[in-house]
């Protein structure tokens, strides 16, 4: 399997996630010429992708998605209300490419099973993903306002994870946002800081895991040097060392991010 990130981070995500056969994106909150440039960078056009699924309509998440199905006339998967939502952002879909996904529930695409799984997150039923073949799993988990056993389940044993470290928490406190979008960052259904993601990883890592990228970073409450140092200072007091079959590495917010393959 193939991992890539096109752009991970508050101002717009987008992930490709690829086997033999079949080419998926995960969210695709950055412009419809951005998506298509970064899969020429992979060597792919537009109509190779065989399917874009949605996290949740938050406009970093849907930007583009209604572009880049029309004009590659790709299915777009979102669960009902993310649908019910994202309509207006996204425009006319043709009938055909409006599907539908439901948490914990698989679905098969040739020969991927994507699972969506429910994140708490401040919009009605948002998810994160896992992607299965050839028994390998890459999973994206951001959005998240705070640690569940539901999620600690669904993202463990992954080979590949993207994981929200959105912000440092005394950025958020010392910062210019209002009051009130700060309580929403740091709120139950807002975003995962640098401490809880590390926390989190301390809690599902196991030896199958080959790649953690960090993501999802905000460009006001944090930096990529801070995130990386919070989270690998907390696996570190658990003895979980970086470097050898593990590797860490942050995903990009406006630039293309390192392929890998597991």
């Amino acid at each position: 399997m193939e991992f890539y990130t096109i752009a991970s981070g508050s101002s717009g995500n987008s992930t490709y996630v690829g086997s033999k056969h079949t080419r998926i994106l995960i969210d695709a909150g950055v412009s419809g010429k951005r998506i298509t440039d970064s899969l020429g960078n992979l060597g792919l056009q537009g109509d190779q992708i065989d399917a874009l699924f949605i996290t949740h309509e938050h406009t970093d998440h849907v930007k583009g998605a209604g572009i880049f199905s029309r004009k590659f006339h790709v299915p777009i998967y979102a669960t009902e209300e993310t649908w019910r939502n994202m309509e207006s952002a996204v425009g006319k879909i043709a009938p055909s490419n409006k599907r539908f996904v439901y948490p914990d529930e698989m679905c098969v695409i040739n020969d991927l099973c994507i699972r969506p799984f429910s994140i708490p997150h401040d919009t009605p039923n948002p998810v994160g993903y896992s992607v299965f073949a050839e028994k390998k799993k890459i999973t994206v988990a951001t959005d998240i306002g705070h640690i569940t056993d539901n999620l600690k389940e669904n993202i463990a044993d992954s080979d590949v994870l993207l994981l929200e470290a959105n912000h440092d928490e005394r950025l958020v406190e010392q910062g210019k946002y209002p009051w009130s979008v700060k309580q929403r960052i740091l709120g139950e259904h807002g975003h995962l800081s640098n401490k809880n993601a590390g926390k989190l990883l301390t809690e599902i890592l196991t030896g199958k895991t080959q790649y953690v990228f960090l993501g999802h970073l905000s460009k006001d409450n944090n930096r990529p040097y801070l995130a990386y140092e919070t989270v690998q200072e907390i696996l570190e007091q658990k003895q979980i060392k970086l470097g050898g079959r593990l590797k860490m590495d942050m995903a990009a917010r406006c630039t293309d991010g390192v392929k890998v393959e597991v």
